[in-house]
């Protein structure tokens, strides 16, 4: 599958946007990589996409936070496929608790995996699209970069805003290169793990009251956007943040 696109998505394997994008990357075509810290489920996911389109998708088990193991992972990918063409970001962690009272534990996990996990992955996947001339990041960002609320913790909105800052100054650098990089900021997204943590009420009062068009987003609204982004059709977008909240900002 060396004609393919090859592309490396992480925090893959869950029911969120990680998973709606390699579904809808493999859709389009790409040779799809599929990361995740849950080694088990990583390659059940991987799996499942390979009896889908009838062809085989390469799994690994990835923590972000771990340099050692992204560089391993992507010097694999790189050598085995022979190129990496995209790169997703979307491995998040958070956990809200006000700045007077936030545990240092908390605040360095959430820099580590939101933005030191970016970091890490595009530090050793842009050498290899810079030899290749060519290659589209997109990393997932959050309206939480720059809504004033107390709803996301300061420790995850800082990591966010310094992801969007990341991508600027990335996309700056490389475009002689040939290689785009953008953000997207999403707003609230149903997956099953918010669905643990809030009441059916929460999102209906979301829907209903803040968002323009009447529904909470979805995965694949957010796999739609990144696979614009990677695609030829975006050849003149870099550098830019891409909302995706139904509205919701900059009213916030």
């Amino acid at each position: 599958m060396k004609d393919r696109q090859v592309a490396l998505v992480t925090a893959a394997a869950g029911a969120g946007i990680g998973a709606a994008v390699a579904r809808r990357l493999a859709a389009d075509g790409f040779d799809v990589v599929v990361t995740d810290v849950h080694e088990r489920r990583c390659g059940e996911f991987a799996a499942t996409l390979s009896a889908d389109f009838g062809r085989e998708f390469a799994s690994y088990p990835l923590d972000v936070t771990d340099e050692a193991n992204v560089e391993r992972v992507v010097s694999d990918v790189a050598q085995t496929k022979g190129r990496l063409d995209v790169l997703v970001n979307n491995a998040g962690w958070s956990k809200i608790e006000p700045v007077a009272e936030m545990s240092s534990q908390t605040w360095l996990k959430c820099l580590d995996v939101d933005l030191n996990g970016t970091f890490y992955t595009m530090r050793h996947a842009l050498p290899v699209m810079q030899r290749n001339s060519s290659g589209a990041i997109v990393n997932i960002s959050s309206i939480a970069a720059y809504e004033t609320s107390t709803e996301h913790g300061a420790a995850y909105s800082a990591a966010k805003a310094g992801v969007l800052a990341l991508t600027r100054v990335a996309a700056a650098e490389n475009g002689r290169f040939g290689i785009r990089v953008n953000a997207i900021t999403p707003g609230l997204i149903y997956n099953d793990f918010l669905r643990k943590i809030y009441p059916d009420d929460f999102f209906d009062g979301y829907a209903e009251n803040r968002s323009l068009v009447g529904r909470v987003g979805r995965p694949d609204d957010v796999a739609g956007l990144v696979a614009y982004l990677v695609g030829p059709d975006a050849g003149y977008v870099t550098g830019e943040v891409y909302g995706i909240s139904g509205g919701v900002y900059p009213r916030a």
